[in-house]
């Protein structure tokens, strides 16, 4: 029994830790982001965002395997490469402008393949149903939104030398989306009194989500201001509203997260 208290004792989660992992973790990974952003090679961004498109698809599948609720894993892992690495070759050989037939191909692989798949598994009842769902779900909601990342790497056109382009919009909308996760965490922590969603989280306040919104919009237009050359399909009234858009963005995001999460009790490591 002591060993067991001792035990529990040592794997107290402090803030402070929680802190220092998330800035840890946040410089590590934008050195290794900006490291690829600028390099300009092609090859370099279809890791990076490949990487993390199937992190965040097994993360998903995980959460599901500790809900207990079906799903065909390992099929809608081969499927989300299958579209990552055909995403990339498609864009970069055609262009994001005909994307609606290569997305329509997609979407009927997606199908075609789960419902196979199916066929071979021992199901009663429901299962088959659920299962098909889960998997679906999971493709289209984590990796197929989560490819326009993709879509826009390839909707600027070249440089003159040949060089993309889309990367920096890319860098932009990930920087004022991440800005915004820490206004809120800063400002929630510090100054935060007023519940918003308690039956979603218990720490989300409208103090935070202020911050949310205004971390947002100074990273949106201290980026526009420091990078014209890399931006200039932006304007000062572009970079004012999606500050603003990508800041509420942000923060509904994240309630759905937690909301998808919370029966289950994951862990909140995927949002890095």
């Amino acid at each position: 029994m002591p060993a067991t208290l001792e035990q529990t004792g040592t794997n107290v989660i402090t803030p402070r830790s929680v802190f220092i992992l998330r800035f840890v973790s946040t410089i590590a990974l934008w050195t290794v982001a900006l490291l690829i952003m600028f390099s300009g090679y092609e090859i370099l961004f279809w890791l990076l965002i490949s990487v993390f498109g199937m992190i965040g698809l097994l993360e998903f599948y995980r959460m599901l395997d500790h809900k207990g609720l079906p799903n065909f894993k390992i099929t809608g892992m081969i499927c989300g490469a299958v579209m990552l690495a055909g995403s990339f070759y498609y864009f970069s050989k055609i262009g994001p402008a005909h994307s609606y037939d290569f997305e329509v191909a997609v979407l009927l692989f997606f199908l075609l393949t789960v419902f196979g798949r199916q066929l071979f598994a021992r199901l009663r009842h429901d299962e088959p149903l659920q299962t098909m769902a889960y998997t679906l779900f999971g493709l289209l909601y984590v990796l197929w939104l989560y490819n326009f990342i993709t879509k826009i790497v390839y909707l600027t056109p070249r440089s003159s030398t040949g060089q993309l382009t889309g990367q920096f919009y890319v860098l932009y909308l990930i920087a004022v989306t991440k800005f915004a996760d820490m206004g809120a965490y800063l400002t929630g922590s510090a100054i935060g009194r007023h519940l918003m969603v308690p039956h979603i989280s218990a720490k989300k306040t409208w103090e935070g989500f202020c911050g949310a919104i205004g971390f947002a919009l100074l990273c949106s237009l201290a980026l526009f201001k420091l990078m014209p050359g890399h931006l200039p399909a932006l304007t000062w009234t572009h970079a004012t509203v999606l500050g603003l858009l990508l800041g509420v963005a942000a923060v509904l995001a994240t309630w759905s997260r937690r909301s998808a999460r919370r029966p289950g009790r994951i862990n909140h490591q995927a949002q890095h």
